[in-house]
């Protein structure tokens, strides 16, 4: 089995808890990989994550028994390329509305012929050329997850996950709801249902499912409702809310 635990938890429907990072602080992704979460997404679409950092992050996520996922600031093929050499083997992919999406990004993660990802024998990602086997067995560990965020989107659920290649769809719902005119409301009972509905067609097509669910009683419920892993906090989300609660209360 691939030593990349978090398709590896798809593999076997293993239900799996993950943490979002955006402060860009190596040391909280080292204190994320200690935390006994199953996997940790480094952004560096709504973060200041350089790509020179993500290495660090990488490092730091060996601290504990953890996937770090990488998502792309943007689906294009300069930045796949480079982020596959320093090691990534799981990313999330934003903003995917069509299988076309799906197999462009794909094809952005495969050498040639099957993609157009190019080459190089001397990188992080083959322990810097003395893994003689890495041409040969890459995606074996490889693990792509594309985003549904649109109502485009999640109706095309069914054809994206037929796109070989792609390992799991995952709704954010604060895009979700802005596109289909609750901003900042992802609460909203239509937009609930339709993330219903989109679990309901990935659980149809076989693929597994996440979704954005901060906080201990949202993430259990998106849990009992059928998704296979969840994003449960932040390292942002926690640090403001926490300090603010132990300050409130140490004031009242």
């Amino acid at each position: 089995m691939t030593p990349n635990r978090l398709k590896a938890g798809f593999a076997t429907k293993t239900a799996q808890t993950g943490l979002w990072l955006s402060l860009d602080a190596p040391a909280a992704t080292e204190i994320a990989a200690g935390s006994g979460a199953d996997w940790l997404l480094i952004d560096m679409e709504h973060s200041p994550t350089p790509l020179s950092n993500v290495g660090h992050h990488l490092r730091a996520a060996m601290a504990g028994p953890v996937e770090p996922v990488v998502r792309v600031p943007l689906a294009e093929p300069v930045m796949v390329k480079r982020l596959l050499d320093l090691g990534a083997r799981s990313l999330m992919f934003p903003m995917i509305d069509s299988a076309e999406d799906a197999a462009r990004v794909v094809s952005y993660t495969r050498y040639p012929p099957e993609g157009m990802r190019g080459v190089s024998m001397t990188t992080r990602a083959n322990n810097y050329g003395r893994n003689p086997d890495y041409l040969a067995r890459y995606t074996d560990d490889l693990c792509l997850i594309v985003q549904v965020e649109t109502p485009q989107a999640i109706a095309a659920i069914p054809q994206i996950a037929a796109v070989p290649g792609v390992d799991a769809v995952f709704i954010g719902p604060a895009d979700l709801s802005a596109s289909m005119g609750h901003l900042g409301a992802s609460g909203h009972p239509d937009v609930q249902a339709l993330i219903d509905k989109g679990c309901a067609l990935a659980r149809g097509a076989g693929i597994p499912i996440g979704i954005l669910g901060f906080g201990s009683d949202l993430a259990r419920d998106y849990f009992s409702r059928g998704f296979d892993f969840v994003a449960v906090a932040g390292d942002s989300w926690l640090l403001a809310r926490q300090l603010t609660a132990m300050v409130s209360a140490l004031k009242d």
